[in-house]
């Protein structure tokens, strides 16, 4: 009996610290069943220390952590530069993927105002793929997942099944926290859907804005020996004084950028290597073609 009660003192503690944690992951940390886990859930929600949601974490993760929309309109200037930056990558004939994050929306809005075509974009990312599936030349491609209506994205089990039909040229990918560790997000859905996506890709670029920086959100993503590319409007000096040491080979910064109006002139980015080949996003692959 005192096993469990610690267990459970050790589950509770885990839910208070990080919020979103689905059954799999305590399962694992925890070192039990989901038999197991689900007595203890429910044990302590009769205790009324935990609540718990229909739909699981990514419905509380819905609900709670701030909308699209709201995210959208923080540190907007900084999401533009990087925005501007990020279309020296995007080229002809290529296949991109785009996530959730609200930088990737700012590179989708600068790319609609100067397209590359032709081209393929695959996308978690509802506003994303509305917006670019108008465009011609643009095939776009939305995963298939649960619906996080606040969030504007399809995660889950089945967005990450659909991943397996694609291969990618480049990844564009977005995170909440920038650390001397590494690269950090929000969610552990948003985490395992984007270490999916880098299985799949050539090449990757993570697209971080400055409010970003010294900021450690609850799920590690990444570290900085692993990094293909980081697009940011930090520059170098700064990221150095936070700790932070990128490869300047890795590196895409501001120093490319004049001002807000400026042209950016295209990055001397090595060619991606050719992907193993995509899906059609026809016939009875969980994906959905706009």
């Amino acid at each position: 009996m005192h096993v469990i009660q610690a267990r459970r003192e050790k589950l509770a503690a885990l839910i208070e610290q990080h919020r979103f944690l689905p059954v799999k992951e305590l399962c694992a940390r925890l070192g039990v069943s989901e038999a197991t886990m689900r007595r203890d859930l429910a044990a302590l929600h009769g205790e009324k220390r935990i609540t718990r949601t229909f739909g699981g974490a990514l419905r509380e993760f819905n609900d709670r952590f701030p909308s699209f929309r709201e995210r959208q309109g923080r540190a907007s200037r900084s999401k533009m530069r990087v925005a501007k930056l990020a279309l020296s990558l995007l080229e002809p004939g290529k296949t991109y993927f785009f996530d959730s994050g609200t930088t990737v929306f700012a590179i989708a809005e600068a790319f609609r105002e100067a397209p590359v075509t032709p081209i393929t974009i695959v996308t978690s990312n509802l506003p994303v793929g509305e917006m670019l599936a108008a465009i011609p030349g643009v095939e776009v491609f939305q995963l298939a997942g649960q619906l996080l209506h606040l969030q504007s994205t399809l995660l889950g089990e089945t967005a990450k099944r659909s991943l397996e039909f694609w291969r990618f040229d480049w990844a564009f990918l977005s995170t909440e926290g920038m650390m001397p560790t590494g690269l950090w997000n929000s969610q552990i859905a948003i985490v395992e859907q984007q270490k999916a996506v880098l299985r799949r890709s050539a090449r990757h670029v993570f697209c971080v804005d400055g409010s970003k920086l010294n900021r450690q959100a609850p799920h590690f993503l990444i570290g900085w020996n692993q990094l293909d590319t980081l697009l940011t409007d930090v520059p170098m000096e700064k990221l150095h004084a936070a700790g932070i040491m990128v490869d300047p080979a890795h590196y895409l910064g501001p120093e490319s950028v004049v001002s807000d109006e400026a042209e950016v002139a295209p990055s001397p980015a090595t060619e991606p290597a050719p992907p193993e080949g995509k899906a059609t996003g026809t016939g009875d692959l969980p994906v959905h073609f706009l």
